[in-house]
């Protein structure tokens, strides 16, 4: 099968971002005529939740779980963050920067807004200012990540701007962690487990994949995704349950890594002949062992295209373990990962982004090949909707987040009352500038 190369002619619509949620239960997504939000509950349906066209050009939209919180950026104005209450149709307040906004991230505890050269930390419940990381290593990229997990709420940024050092800060304690030397060239992406136990890293050349213990920095997998040419890594994105790691890039194949103990496996033919590798190792050069103690990919997608950058996540939906990308050609794929046998993933449908009537469901009329492992556990999927998904747009009405130790009290995620309780006090007017840039 041909494979086509990006399209840059002037009328081809192209996503200028694309973000799955915390909980990989919805897909934000950003174009020149706004951004929409869209359900992941099912896999031959695509709902979109909400459309919102008051602004143009979006480069950066977040939603917070499942609630009606999203935030937004435009390139019209990139030095000011929007947050708003999309189920009311109402903004909850804005706030401005010194410089273009390169990212922004957010949790139930707290909301970082990524600079070139800063880093800002706000508490989510009533926006305050609790922390400016000011003259930090430049970031051109914006590369940050937050954990989701209240208790372990690190943040991960570069520690250089021409070497792959990670600093990992707590932004429950405001205090600095530790300073992980991960690569020998600039990073290119990074991401948390669900628990912040986790953190992994890639470089801008792109062939190794690393997994490092949180808080302590320690290296924990190291795997290879390819020898022959350097990539640009775009995304990296854990499983829910810490088992999987995903990895997409500007080339036409998406990588699944299993993270698994090998010395816990029972002995195999296969097992005896890599100890004797990994003990031979210890005599060849450095370069040579490292890649000898490198694991390779568990599965695989290879994409009908190249030279586009995609966003790439797993989640389970209908009681199966997918793979989701979502492609700034304004498509998303879904593909069915055996997690035993791993392999050629399977695509099961493929949905369109761009163009399509936010009032009904998208049901993609793409043929199917064969569903394989897929076709016979999904006849028994479960039909209701999973947890943390509520399909008026919200969240579950009532459902608290946890408290922690700089918030006043629970907030609670009901539509029925503004969240967070924000006033007008945060507005403040920004210089009306264009930024040239593309996230996805």
């Amino acid at each position: 099968m041909s494979r086509r190369p990006s399209d840059g002619s002037p009328g081809t619509r192209r996503l200028l971002c694309a973000s799955f949620n915390q909980d990989t239960t919805s897909l934000a997504v950003g174009s020149k005529d706004g951004y929409k939000l869209f359900s992941l509950s099912s896999v031959d349906t695509l709902d979109c939740i909400h459309h919102g066209n008051d602004m143009s050009d979006v480069y950066i939209v977040e939603r917070l779980f499942s609630s009606s919180l999203v935030v937004v950026v435009s390139r019209t104005m990139p030095q000011r963050m929007n947050i708003y209450h999309f189920k009311k149709g109402t903004e909850i307040c804005n706030y401005c920067y010194s410089s273009n906004i390169l990212a922004v991230r957010l949790n139930r505890q707290r909301l970082v807004v990524c600079l070139e050269e800063s880093l800002y930390i706000h508490n989510i419940k009533d926006m305050k200012l609790l922390k400016s990381l000011l003259s930090t290593p430049t970031n051109h990229k914006g590369l940050c990540a937050l954990s989701i997990n209240h208790s372990n709420s690190y943040l991960a940024y570069p520690g250089s701007s021409s070497m792959g050092d990670i600093i990992v800060y707590d932004t429950n304690s405001l205090s600095h962690v530790v300073e992980i030397s991960a690569h020998d060239s600039p990073l290119a992406a990074l991401s948390f487990n669900t628990s912040g136990t986790m953190l992994t890293s890639a470089s801008e050349k792109g062939t190794v994949i690393r997994v490092f213990t949180v808080p302590d920095g320690l290296r924990l997998f190291e795997f290879r995704r390819g020898m022959k040419r350097y990539v640009s890594i775009s995304s990296l994105s854990f499983s829910a349950d810490g088992q999987y790691l995903c990895a997409s890039s500007n080339t036409e194949t998406v990588h699944v890594f299993k993270l698994e103990n090998h010395s816990e496996e029972s002995p195999t033919w296969s097992s005896y002949v890599g100890k004797v590798f990994s003990a031979a190792s210890t005599y060849l050069p450095t370069p040579v062992s490292d890649m000898m103690h490198q694991d390779r990919a568990f599965a695989t997608v290879h994409l009908n295209m190249f030279g586009l950058k995609n966003m790439c996540a797993l989640a389970i939906i209908q009681k199966l373990l997918r793979l989701l990308i979502a492609s700034s050609d304004g498509h998303l794929y879904i593909y069915n990962v055996d997690p035993q046998e791993g392999e050629e993933c399977v695509l099961v449908k493929k949905h369109r982004l761009l163009e399509m009537d936010e009032k009904k469901p998208l049901l993609a009329k793409e043929s199917i090949e064969g569903q394989s492992y897929a076709a016979t556990v999904a006849a028994t999927a479960c039909t209701g909707p999973p947890t943390g998904y509520s399909e008026d747009g919200g969240a579950r009405k009532g459902e608290v987040i946890p408290e922690h130790e700089l918030a006043a009290g629970p907030v609670s995620l009901d539509d029925e009352q503004e969240f967070p309780p924000m006033t007008s006090r945060c507005r403040s007017k920004c210089p009306r500038t264009k930024l040239n840039i593309i996230n996805i």
